[in-house]
C-alpha cells in the first residue's frame, strides 16, 4: 500500500483515546463537532460520571449513516460493543438498512437491532476472548465475508488495541498479530476493495526501567495542596476494559468543586514533574477542537512516558497481570499512520502535501481521493 497507494502521517483527535477518535473518523470531523471527547466524562449538573457513548445522541451525523441512506450497502464491525452503539447511530436498527455488530457480542445479533442474525455474524466461529488478538481478527474476517457475499459495499472495521497495550513493537506476539492483519488486508485488496487504514491513536510505554508504572497521581497532589473534596480528577480513558490500561493514560480533566482560582490550579498542575501542558477550559477547547460542555476546568496532558491517575489505590494495577503499562491519551500518541491502497488523484495529492492530515480525513481520501478526475 505504501509503495503503490499513499502513505502519510496524520494527527489523531485529542485526547488520543478510542471513543473520540472512532467517532471522529466516522463523522469526518473533530470532537467539537460531534461532542464525544473521551470514553468517560463528568456531568456537572448531576455530579455523575458516565460512559460518553451512553450520554445521548451524537452532535453530528455519521458518514456511514449518510451513505446507507443514499442506498449504499454499509456495515460497521467493531471489536467491542461499547463502540458499536455509537457507530450504529442512523445506520442499523429499527427501519434502517445497514449492518452494525461487534465481535464481542456477535452471537446475540438480531435483524431488528444489528441488521444481521447472530448465526451469520458469528459464521460458526467461537466468540473470541475480550483480551485476545482474535477479537480483532474476527472483525476483519467478518468484514471480508460481508464484502465477498455482497452484503456490504462500504465497511468500517474497528479493531481492539489489546495487542498494542500488551506488547511492544517487535515483540513476537506483536509481529505475529501484524502478520495476521496484513494477510487479511491483502485479502480485501485481492477481492477488489479500496482499503484505507488509520489508527485511532498511538501507544507509548509508560513504565519505569524496573517495569513498574510511571504514574503521577494528580488527585493525591491536589488533595495535599487544596484539601480533599475541592477538586475531582476524571480519567477519560476509563472504559469497561481496564486490564488494557488500568484506566491510566496521558490526558485527564480536573473539575474544580470549590472557590479555588482556576488559573492558580492550572499553574500548580503545570509545574508538576511529568506534566507537559495544563490548560484552562477555553484554551484546551480552542487548541484541540474539543466541545466546551464536556471539558473540565483544567485539562492536563502528560509528558511522554508518564501516566496520569487519580489516587494511589484507585486504579486496577493488578489487572495489568505483570505486564508493562502501555497506554495513550497524550500528544505523544497523536501521530498515526494514514494509508490508502490505491494512488491518489492530483487534487488529493496536493491536499496531503499542503495541509495537516487527520485520521478523520480517511473516508474523504478513500471515497473521493482515489477517483480519477475528469479531464
Amino acid at each position: 500500500m505504501a509503495e503503490r497507494g499513499f502513505y502519510g502521517s496524520a494527527h489523531s483527535a485529542m485526547p488520543s483515546f478510542t471513543n473520540p477518535n472512532n467517532v471522529s473518523i466516522v463523522c469526518g470531523a473533530p470532537p467539537s463537532v460531534h461532542g464525544v471527547s473521551g470514553n468517560y466524562w463528568y456531568d456537572r449538573e448531576t455530579g455523575e460520571e458516565v460512559m460518553m457513548t451512553d450520554a445521548g445522541p451524537l452532535g453530528a451525523p455519521t458518514i456511514l449513516a449518510g451513505l446507507s441512506e443514499a442506498g449504499v450497502k454499509v456495515a460497521a464491525v467493531t471489536a467491542k460493543d461499547k463502540l458499536r452503539k455509537a457507530l450504529a447511530v442512523g445506520l442499523a436498527g429499527e427501519g434502517r438498512r445497514g449492518i452494525a455488530f461487534s465481535a464481542e457480542k456477535a452471537s446475540t445479533c438480531t435483524l431488528t437491532e444489528h441488521g444481521i442474525l447472530g448465526e451469520e455474524a458469528q459464521a460458526g466461529r467461537p466468540i473470541p476472548d475480550q483480551y485476545s488478538p482474535d477479537l480483532s481478527l474476527f472483525v476483519l474476517d467478518a468484514g471480508l465475508r460481508l464484502l465477498q457475499s455482497g452484503r456490504a459495499q462500504v465497511l468500517y472495521l474497528s479493531l481492539s488495541d489489546f495487542v498494542q497495550h500488551a506488547h511492544a513493537p517487535g515483540a513476537p506476539e506483536s509481529d505475529a498479530f501484524i502478520r495476521a492483519v496484513d494477510a487479511r488486508v491483502g485479502a480485501f485488496i485481492d477481492a477488489g476493495a479500496t482499503v484505507g487504514i488509520v489508527a485511532d491513536h498511538g501507544m507509548t510505554d509508560l513504565s519505569l526501567a524496573d517495569g513498574s508504572p510511571n504514574i503521577l497521581y494528580l488527585g493525591d497532589r491536589l488533595d495535599a495542596r487544596y484539601g480533599a473534596g475541592t477538586t475531582r480528577v476524571i480519567c477519560p480513558i476509563t472504559d469497561p476494559f481496564v486490564r488494557h490500561h488500568g484506566a491510566l493514560g496521558g490526558f485527564v480533566r480536573v473539575h474544580i468543586l470549590s472557590a479555588l482560582d482556576h488559573g492558580e490550579v492550572r499553574d500548580f498542575l503545570a509545574g508538576l514533574p511529568g506534566v507537559q501542558h495544563a490548560l484552562l477550559r477555553d484554551e484546551v477547547c480552542r487548541r484541540f477542537d474539543l466541545p466546551m460542555e464536556r471539558e473540565g476546568d483544567v485539562a492536563v496532558i502528560a509528558g511522554k512516558g508518564v501516566a496520569l491517575g487519580t489516587r494511589q489505590g484507585a486504579h486496577a494495577l493488578g489487572e495489568l497481570a505483570g505486564a508493562r503499562l502501555r497506554s495513550h491519551g497524550s500528544l505523544a500518541e497523536r501521530d498515526v499512520p494514514f494509508l490508502v491502497s490505491h494512488p491518489l488523484n492530483a487534487t488529493y495529492r496536493q491536499k496531503a502535501r499542503s495541509q495537516q492530515l487527520h485520521n478523520y480525513d480517511i473516508f474523504d481520501f478513500v471515497l473521493n481521493g482515489t477517483r480519477r478526475e475528469e479531464a
